[in-house]
């Protein structure tokens, strides 16, 4: 087994991805995105963290999250988020032997990507990669159309325009 190795900094910012088990054909987030958010708010009441950015695709998630000054456990909160959403779901996806044995679900691959947030223009690149993401994966044409995001409270206030990424920049190569 890999020797998965993680940063664990009290009050880090963090980048996470989070994909679900099965991810073609998949939109089990955005159709249950009133369970996860639900999970979301329970673990934070419990587990305090901020979110700066955040955004639901159909088989996968990224968020920038900060934890409080005296925490370091993320993956306490991700084990949380995961369990609570699982659980809230019918029991109807396909189980491998070695799941079933060990009472897990089939809805969650079991790691997960994280980065510690290294300054302000790695803040910035990541805020930028989590927003830009819908239109990467084609299923929107501008950033603003895609509901399932934190990009439309940070254009209230007034960080992004409305029409960010909704033109050349589509071009980009942005890499998942």
């Amino acid at each position: 087994m890999p020797n998965y190795r993680r940063i664990w900094h009290p009050g880090g910012t963090y980048f996470f991805t989070v994909n679900l088990l099965q991810r073609h054909n998949c939109d089990l987030l955005i159709r249950h995105i009133d369970i996860l958010r639900h999970v979301v708010g329970l673990v934070r009441k419990r587990y305090p963290f901020q979110i700066h950015g955040w955004v639901v695709l159909p088989d996968h998630l990224h968020c920038v999250i900060e934890l409080p000054l005296c925490d370091a456990d993320f993956a306490m909160r991700w084990r949380l988020i995961k369990m609570g959403f699982s659980k809230a779901l019918p029991k109807t996806e396909r189980l491998s032997t070695v799941r079933a044995r060990r009472g897990e679900r089939g809805i969650w691959q079991r790691r997960y990507w994280e980065h510690l947030i290294r300054d302000e223009a790695d803040y910035r690149a990541h805020m930028d990669y989590i927003h830009i993401n819908p239109v990467k994966h084609g299923l929107v044409e501008r950033v603003v159309d895609w509901p399932y995001s934190t990009f439309h409270r940070w254009l209230a206030q007034g960080v992004y325009p409305a029409d960010w990424a909704g033109g050349a920049e589509n071009e980009l190569d942005y890499k998942d």
